[in-house]
């Protein structure tokens, strides 16, 4: 990777299925906060062989979309799209940080 761009891209897209949601919540400054599982399954290609991948992925929504998730069901099938970050400062577990959703299962969000 040569340019420095490259070297700093941190943008994820994931379909799943939601799986577990906690309440809707704000933090003292009024942002609204989501917390959530999604379930990921599929198969793809690594080193010309075929591999299925079965994962849950804790996902973060805040803002705006945080309302708009909490509309959604639990068994709903999503595609998320954001970014990869710390749960808390100092820790090494991820959390996805969803920027945008959309759910195929309803016609509008």
């Amino acid at each position: 990777m040569g340019s420095e761009a490259a070297t700093t891209a941190n943008r994820v897209e994931l379909s799943g299925v939601l799986v577990e949601r906690e309440a809707l919540r704000y933090t003292p400054a009024g942002v609204a906060m989501l917390n959530a599982r999604l379930s990921h399954g599929s198969e793809v290609r690594e080193a010309g062989h075929p591999r299925q991948l079965e994962f849950e992925v804790a996902v973060r929504f805040a803002g705006s979309i945080a309302a708009r998730a909490d509309r959604l069901a639990l068994g709903e099938q999503v595609l998320v799209t954001g970014f990869l970050a710390p749960r808390r400062r100092q820790s090494k577990s991820l959390v996805l940080h969803v920027t945008d959703f959309a759910s195929p299962d309803r016609s509008t969000n």
